[in-house]
């Protein structure tokens, strides 16, 4: 059986196919929670990191949260017996908070990455460093954003 619409018909069927995406999509995002403290136990093995060691360079407001430029670096000698392994960087208002892991070794030379992240509002950014001695080391920076960049 063949199941014919008239246009009245068709228009609201697509006004509530629409109305679901849009629905349906805003109430998952405010609905995620946002796990940073937990990737970031993850990340460490529990152990809680020490404040030093690792810089955020990233503006202080973001006038459009899609593209915000960051670069992370870590001190370290980058030598056979010390040298930083992972950083991994996490938002704590994102939807979802790891944002990226950069891996280094001694033939990196330095410990530095740049990029740019998307942000969805004004939220604290983490970096926390891995060191091959098994220590870790974090920064936070508060980025104020004035369009979200995640659908906010």
């Amino acid at each position: 059986m063949t199941t014919i619409f008239n246009r009245r018909q068709a228009l609201a069927v697509g006004a509530g196919a629409a109305g679901a995406v849009v629905f349906g999509a805003s109430s998952r995002v405010a609905l995620a929670k946002n796990d940073h403290a937990e990737v970031i136990q993850k990340f460490t093995g529990g152990k809680t990191p020490v404040e030093g060691r690792v810089k955020l360079d990233m503006p202080e407001i973001a006038e459009n949260g899609n593209t915000v430029p960051m670069t992370v670096m870590v001190e370290s000698p980058m030598t056979a017996q010390s040298h930083v392994t992972d950083v991994l960087v996490v938002a704590d208002g994102n939807p979802r908070s790891p944002v990226v892991t950069f891996h280094f070794s001694p033939a990196s030379g330095v410990a530095e990455a740049n990029t740019r992240i998307r942000l969805v509002a004004t939220q604290n950014i983490i970096a926390v460093a891995k060191m091959n001695d098994g220590s870790f080391y974090s920064t936070k920076k508060e980025v104020k954003v004035t369009i979200g960049g995640c659908g906010g």
